[in-house]
C-alpha cells in the first residue's frame, strides 16, 4: 500500500469528456424510454409471471439508468445508489417468485 495516494471521499478523480458523457446521457434515456414501454407489459401482462419478469427488467433498467447518469455527470456516489437499487430488486424479485409459487401462480 506505500506510494498509493488516498482519495478523499469523494473517490475517484476521473473525468469524462462531454461528447462521452452526452453519448452517456443518451443511452441513459433510451433505457428510460424502454421501461416507460415496458410499464405497458407491467399492466397488461397476460400472465402474473410476465407482469413479475417486466417488473423486474424495469428495475433493471432503473439500475442501468442510475449508473449511466452518475457516470456521465461524475458524482460517483450514485453508483452505490445503484448497487443497492439492485440488490433491492433481486430480492424483491425472489420474494415474489416465493410468493406466486406458494399461492399456486405458477404451473
Amino acid at each position: 500500500m506505500i506510494g498509493l495516494p488516498l482519495v478523499a471521499a469523494g473517490g475517484p478523480d476521473v473525468t469524462v469528456s462531454s461528447t462521452f458523457s452526452t453519448i452517456l446521457l443518451t443511452a441513459a434515456g433510451a433505457f428510460a424510454l424502454f421501461a416507460v414501454v415496458l410499464l405497458y407489459r407491467v399492466v397488461r401482462g397476460p400472465t402474473t409471471q410476465d407482469r413479475i419478469v417486466a417488473i423486474n427488467v424495469v428495475g433493471t433498467n432503473t439500475v442501468i439508468v442510475i449508473a449511466l447518469v452518475s457516470v456521465a455527470l461524475g458524482e460517483y456516489g450514485y453508483l452505490d445508489v445503484a448497487l443497492v437499487y439492485g440488490l433491492l430488486n433481486f430480492v424483491m424479485s425472489i420474494a415474489v417468485s416465493k410468493i406466486s409459487v406458494e399461492w399456486g401462480g405458477v404451473l
